[in-house]
């Protein structure tokens, strides 16, 4: 891997304009740092994540499209990052051409097609097999935000959701609400660090398939992640549960707006696959 760039990359995920999105830091070749290293690096940044590319298992993919991709935000590794992926597939399309990719990443395998559209790099990962349960002491979640459950939109119940990464999943009844966002972060993530919980997803239904989302991520140390990939597959994975879409649909989820960062995520359920594909564009950042 080494013939690629050990450079630390600076890419926004889910949008065509850098001062959209998310962005996250790369790391192509990350063969010669340790998890300290990584940390540091992440930290430094101050990214939600930083991505870091190594050698991949043996048989994983096809050689030189496949690799380990890891993620730490300044706090902690994170077990899966959807911004950090789609960033970090087109950084390497760029440099090696679109098409399939495959990343090992810690809770599993997520294969990755980059294409070109418009002129620019579109990237499609598909999710590990999903599952949603009941949530779990919902009364101190709401504490922590300082909602209360006239807040809550009462069609869309609260769910913790897993696609890669545990979310809890709140839809509020109105976008005002969710577009109030005044947390206590020790508190909330406190509450997720007991629930094993990446971010908490919050959700406002404009229609039947078109959503704005918010997702909080204190335990990352970052108030508010712009635009949140595996939260994204989270989601779909829960309206699929709750009946709330058909097997095979196509959502459109907004997030950014809030924090002046706009984003455009796209979450497509195929009828017959379990999995959730979650699609967005991503450029780097200049400078």
């Amino acid at each position: 891997m080494s013939d690629l760039n050990t450079d630390i990359l600076h890419y926004t995920a889910f949008a065509s304009d850098p001062v959209g999105g998310n962005p996250a830091g790369i790391v192509l070749d990350a063969s010669g740092l340790d998890d300290a290293a990584m940390l540091a690096i992440a930290a430094d940044l101050g990214y939600s994540e930083t991505a870091f590319l190594t050698a991949p298992p043996e048989d994983l993919g096809e050689p030189g499209r496949a690799f380990t991709l890891r993620y730490f935000s300044p706090l902690a590794e994170v077990p899966f990052c959807g911004h950090a992926t789609v960033a970090t597939a087109v950084a390497l399309a760029e440099r090696i051409g679109p098409g399939a990719l495959t990343f090992a990443t810690r809770n599993g395998t997520i294969p990755v097609e980059v294409t070109e559209v418009d002129g620019v790099l579109q990237a499609t990962l598909t999710s590990v097999e999903p599952y949603v349960t009941e949530a779990a002491d919902l009364g101190t979640a709401l504490d922590a935000l300082r909602w209360d459950k006239g807040d809550l939109d009462p069609g869309l119940p609260p769910r913790f959701a897993y696609a890669g990464a545990r979310h809890l999943i709140l839809a509020a009844a109105t976008r005002e609400r969710l577009a109030d966002l005044n947390y206590d972060f020790d508190r909330l993530a406190a509450y997720m660090t007991g629930h094993d919980l990446t971010t908490v997803q919050l959700v406002w239904r404009a229609s039947g398939h078109v959503f704005h989302v918010r997702d909080p991520f204190p335990v990352g140390g970052v108030v508010e992640d712009p635009a949140t990939g595996a939260a994204a597959a989270a989601l779909g994975a829960y309206l699929r549960e709750l009946g709330e879409v058909s097997p095979a649909a196509v959502l459109t989820l907004h997030q950014g707006e809030d924090m002046g960062r706009p984003g455009l995520l796209r979450v497509e359920l195929r009828d017959g696959d379990p999995r959730i594909h979650v699609s967005g564009a991503a450029v780097r950042i200049p400078g």
